[in-house]
């Protein structure tokens, strides 16, 4: 296993840390969950710093993407929608000039 090989395991266990973190942190947000007109069982404190951790959480992950190389727009496509990051082949055959008449 060469230096970039170990790097790139790194990388991949950081993003499974950082995705449990995710679900562990919504999970906790969408089990403490009030109904309309009930107090909140956490503080706005941990409310915002569930929020704040959720934000970096979510930037790390999109520069680790970014890093491997990963396509991380996730919204749905249609199947022959072009991506953006490819290259589309041009026949160059038809461009050529063709010889005036006399």
């Amino acid at each position: 296993m060469n230096e970039n090989d170990a790097s790139e395991a790194e990388l991949t266990k950081e993003q499974r840390i950082l995705n449990m973190m995710r679900k562990v942190l919504t999970d906790v947000a969408r089990d403490t969950h009030a109904p309309p007109g009930m107090k909140h069982p956490l503080t706005e404190r941990t409310i915002t710093g569930i929020r704040d951790c959720l934000g970096l959480i979510s930037a790390r992950e999109q520069e680790l993407a970014e890093a491997l190389g990963d396509d991380r727009n996730l919204r749905p496509r249609y199947v022959d929608e072009p991506r953006k990051n490819t290259v589309v082949p041009i026949n160059i055959d038809g461009l050529k000039k063709k010889p005036k008449p006399d």
